[in-house]
């Protein structure tokens, strides 16, 4: 009998045999881990970059990230996030709140028309003013200039309280008051080109400093809030706004903010008299 016939050598190649197959085995195990390994480590990256992407696509920006920013208050400003501002002589009795958009071009006219008077009878000691500005046209008719002119706003009260009604007095000229569908107060450097025609603000390195970088965005987004909150109090949503001890002032018509120098005085005369 041939020896590689032999019991032995049978038995020694089924040992080898079985020895191979179980190095087979294991190298086919290895390899499947690897894979398996590789593949999870793959599904995890896809996850991970998704999930990556998502949340920088869920990340606000824009106006939407201002409000996550370390708030500044402009000088001259009290209360709350220093949203109350207060302009005219300590011994007035009285307070006239006024609630205004920059873009609203009712708020324009009625700066156009009764602005001199309100500043002459701040001057006087007649009433102190209370400044709240929305930005709630930057929703209606999309856009940004409210809030950003509003920011600019808080830059002039930053400087003095007169810069600041100086300020919102060209900026509600006619000269420079934007029809309600241009953004020009998007703009930084048309609201830098109006602050020239104003004494304390032309040239104002850091007036203009503040405007470009949005020193007071928060403090223009905070403000607004108020508005908000004070509409819902007192049952308001519009601009102009007058109010004095807690009531709306109306003109002629009984509904709306007096447009007129006449309207106005008539019950600027009967609120103060209340």
């Amino acid at each position: 009998m041939s020896k590689r016939n032999s019991p032995a050598a049978k038995s020694a190649a089924r040992e080898r045999l079985r020895q191979e197959r179980e190095r087979q085995a294991k190298r086919d195990k290895a390899k499947r881990q690897v894979i398996v390994a590789g593949s999870i480590v793959a599904v995890l990256a896809i996850a991970g970059g998704i999930s990556y992407a998502v949340v920088q696509a869920n990340k606000p920006d824009g106006w939407e990230a201002v409000r996550d920013q370390k708030l500044v208050q402009p000088a001259h400003t009290t209360g709350k996030n220093g949203t109350t501002v207060v302009v005219g002589k300590d011994s007035a009795k009285k307070t006239l709140t006024m609630y205004e958009d920059p873009r609203c071009p009712v708020c324009a006219q009625f700066e156009q028309s009764v602005g001199t008077t309100v500043d002459k009878d701040v001057e006087s000691g007649k009433y102190k003013i209370q400044y709240v500005g929305a930005t709630f046209i930057d929703n209606n008719i999309p856009g940004e200039g409210s809030k950003n002119a509003l920011s600019a706003l808080g830059a002039a009260l930053n400087v003095s309280p007169e810069a600041f009604l100086d300020y919102k007095s060209a900026l509600y000229s006619a000269k420079y008051h934007p029809e309600e569908t241009e953004d020009k107060f998007a703009k930084d450097d048309y609201l830098i080109k109006v602050a020239d025609t104003v004494k304390e603000l032309k040239g104002n390195k850091t007036f203009q400093n503040a405007v470009e970088k949005g020193t007071y965005d928060k403090w223009a987004l905070l403000m607004s809030d108020k508005f908000d909150a004070d509409g819902k109090k007192y049952g308001f949503g519009g601009t102009p706004t007058l109010m004095m001890d807690g009531k709306v002032l109306t003109g002629s018509d009984g509904k709306n903010a007096p447009m007129t120098t006449e309207d106005f005085s008539t019950a600027i005369g009967k609120a103060l008299a209340s």
